[in-house]
């Protein structure tokens, strides 16, 4: 068993309260969980209008399947117009571990 997760540090653009800013994150989190089948929710940054940290893990038997989607959901994050990006982080853990 493999598990993947990703955390994304973001910079919301002209977002000037709470309820903007979840109508930026909250599609992004439900597209994930939609197009991915992995388990997505905003972890941080709660309390501020302009920043979120996304994360996100998901469970497979393959760790070449975890490392292929952990790619497309770093790529659709990064492909939104209405965030930048600041950083990603990844984490996979193996039997091995």
């Amino acid at each position: 068993m493999y598990v993947g997760t990703l955390s994304f540090d973001l910079l919301l653009g002209d977002v000037h309260s709470l309820k903007e800013k979840r109508s930026v994150v909250r599609p992004i989190v439900a597209e994930l969980q939609r197009k991915y089948a992995v388990s997505a929710a905003e972890v941080d940054h709660v309390d501020l209008h302009r920043r979120a940290i996304i994360g996100l893990a998901m469970v497979s038997g393959d760790a070449a399947h975890i490392t292929d989607v952990l790619d497309r959901c770093e790529r659709l994050v990064a492909g939104r117009p209405e965030v930048e990006l600041l950083s990603v982080r990844r984490r996979f853990h193996g039997d091995d571990d």
